[in-house]
This record gives structure tokens, C-alpha cells and sequence, in this order.
């Protein structure tokens, strides 16, 4: 379905059409505060995000978009609610795109002066709509808040968009219902074909909101469905590119980068386990330049079978390592030097 979706300029970037599904995540700094606000967006980039969402909130949030823009290499995305005044500004400020619902930044005639700035500055609108803010009479017509009420809402305001001319636009239907979540986008990729932001919104903790996105986006993503994503968590953005990252990766939609795979602790397990995958996943974040799996295995006795898939591992146990290539014992070593001989190789590695 995604090869279908009209292919939208954000910035330096294009989705739509077929293009690679692109990661989003969400500043949560003061955007006002350009050195903070840039300081961590960079921080994002280096995890692989793609395009950034920060709040404008205010004239002084809006204004820092030019300063901000200076400073990073991805496109910026305005997130603006109630104040058509502050779309306009965040537009003259630079912002790649804005993020808007129609339905709450006033009538026909103050969205139509945001659009005309939007057709001026050559600026995409991302139409948002939330399961927690649906129109009353909606929520009445389908008896509660439903996939079928969030669509209708979602395409009312592509529809008065378009009254004024605007097709250069990019529908988001959000909602923490995950179920309710993937409906809704199988019922809108049928009936339009703008490109759409997915993510299971307020998704919750690390440990909840992974869960929950993992699911609900692997759902949603495999049925061809999505052109950009946002895994949303409550701490730090980072966490949110990476779990994208993983999903896409999962699902076969994104190449590039090692797949660390590890065993589950167990009564043979004799070293510590949890902390060397954990310092593995930390090592394989800089060498994303390599396609190879990497297995972490906590015994010796079954570690190099169950290794035999990845390209490269290690297992642990009796003070002993051992370093294995495509499922064949390669060197022992002692324990403590298991991390440097696996960094060693990956140094090393030519595919």
C-alpha cells in the first residue's frame, strides 16, 4: 500500500511514493532554548533519527526554529496547537513542516490563512488527529471512541485542507488503544492515498511503550501500511529511535546495522550475562556500517550451537570464552577479554 501513498517533500527528505519508511521522534527540551534543543537533536541524529518534531508553543519557540535549523541535518517539524498564529510564525522561521489539528486552532478562516502561508513557504501539513480528543458528535454517531470515529474526524480535516487547494499533506490518526490503532489505519489506507505517520501514542514507560509499539506498528507496518513512524515513550527520545529502529529491522523493512541476539540466563549460565549483552548492544551502536548478526551466549556447552546463525559471537563460562565465526570455534580466550577480542573483530570486519 505504501508504493501507493502521494510522495510528500519534507525538508531534504521525501516519503511517500515506496520511499524507505523514515523515523520521527520528539524534542522535549524548551525549543526556545536553541543550545539545548540543538544539543539533544543532534544527540538524535547519531541514533539514526530522521525527522524531529519540537513544540512551538510560543513566539519565542517559534522564532528559534531558524537558529536551530542552522545547526542540525535533519528536517524540523513545528508542533502547533490552538494558535494558527504561531503555525504562521514557525513557518516564517523556517519549520519544514508543521504539525496541526484543524480542529483546534480555530475556524475555516484562520486554517485557511495557514495554508496560504503553507503554499507560500512551500510547507507540508501534518493532519493529527487523537483517539483522546474526538469530536463529541462523533463519539455520539459511533457510540464511544472507535476506529471508524477517528477516520471520519482524520479525513473531515483532509477534506477542508483541500477546500482551499492544499494537497501537500501527511494524515497522523493516533491513539493508545493499540487495537483500535491498527483498525483505524487499515480502514484509512483504503480511502486516501496521503502519507501516513504511524505510532501508538502515550505508549507509556520503556518497558510498556516498547510493548505496545512493537505490536501495534509491527501490525500496522506489515501490512504495507505507514510511511513514517514514531515509537512514543515516556524518557529519553533516544530510546524511542532505537526501538523504532529495531522494529523496522524486525520487520524487514530497514537493512544495515548489527542484530545482537542473546541467550536467556539459565542454571549453566556462570558469568554475567545481562551485563555483557548489554555492553555488547552498547558496542554494536558504533558499527552500523556492518549487516552481520552478532550472538552473546552464556555457556560454552551449548553457546557455539546455538550460535551457528550469526556471523559472529562469543561464549562465556569457567573463566573461559570462546570467539565463534559463522558457527565454528575460532580462538579461546580468557573471559575478561571476550569484549576486546569481539571489538577487535568487528574493528576488523570485511563482509
Amino acid at each position: 500500500m505504501r508504493e501507493r501513498t502521494r510522495k510528500i517533500q519534507i525538508g531534504d527528505r521525501v516519503i511517500g511514493g515506496g520511499n524507505p519508511i523514515l523515523i520521527q521522534s520528539m524534542t522535549n527540551t524548551k525549543t526556545e532554548d536553541v543550545e539545548a534543543t540543538v544539543a539533544q537533536i543532534l544527540k538524535l541524529e547519531k541514533a539514526g533519527c530522521e525527522i524531529i518534531r519540537s513544540t512551538a508553543n510560543n513566539e519565542a519557540a517559534c522564532r528559534a526554529f531558524s537558529e536551530i535549523k542552522k545547526q542540525i541535518h535533519i528536517p524540523i517539524v513545528a508542533d502547533i496547537h490552538f494558535d494558527y498564529k504561531l503555525a504562521i510564525l514557525a513557518m516564517e522561521n523556517g519549520a519544514d513542516k508543521i504539525r496541526i489539528n484543524p480542529g483546534n486552532i480555530g475556524g475555516k478562516e484562520r486554517i485557511r490563512e495557514v495554508v496560504e502561508a503553507a503554499k507560500q513557504y512551500h510547507v507540508p501539513i501534518r493532519v493529527g488527529v487523537n483517539s483522546g480528543s474526538l469530536e463529541k458528535e462523533l463519539v455520539e454517531k459511533y457510540h464511544g471512541v472507535t476506529a471508524e470515529g477517528l477516520v471520519e474526524s482524520a479525513l473531515d480535516k483532509v477534506h477542508i485542507l483541500e477546500e482551499f487547494g492544499f494537497e501537500d499533506m501527511v494524515i497522523s490518526i493516533k491513539s493508545s488503544d493499540v487495537l483500535m490503532c491498527v483498525r483505524a489505519h487499515e480502514l484509512i489506507a483504503d480511502q486516501t492515498d496521503y502519507p501516513l505517520h504511524v505510532g501508538i501514542t502515550e505508549a507509556g514507560t520503556i518497558l510498556r511503550g516498547n510493548i505496545k509499539s512493537a505490536i501495534g506498528l509491527g501490525l500496522i507496518l506489515h501490512q504495507g501500511i505507514g510511511d513514517t513512524i514514531r515509537v512514543s515513550l515516556t524518557g529519553d527520545p533516544v530510546n524511542e529511535v532505537v526501538s523504532a529502529k529495531l522494529i523496522l529491522k524486525t520487520l524487514g523493512l530497514r537493512t544495515g546495522g548489527i542484530e545482537v541476539v542473546s541467550c536467556p540466563t539459565c542454571g549453566r549460565t556462570s558469568i554475567d550475562l545481562i551485563g555483557l549483552a548489554n555492553q555488547v548492544e552498547n558496542l554494536a551502536a558504533d558499527y552500523e556500517h556492518l549487516n552481520i548478526k552478532l550472538a552473546v551466549m552464556g555457556c560454552v556447552v551449548n553457546g557455539p550451537g546455538e550460535a551457528k546463525e550469526a556471523d559472529l559471537g562469543i561464549a562465556g563460562g569457567n573463566g573461559e570464552g570462546l570467539l565463534i565465526k559463522h558457527g565454528e570455534i575460532v580462538k579461546k580466550v580468557p573471559e575478561d577479554q571476550m569484549l576486546a577480542v569481539l571489538e577487535e573483530e568487528l574493528k576488523n570486519w570485511k563482509e
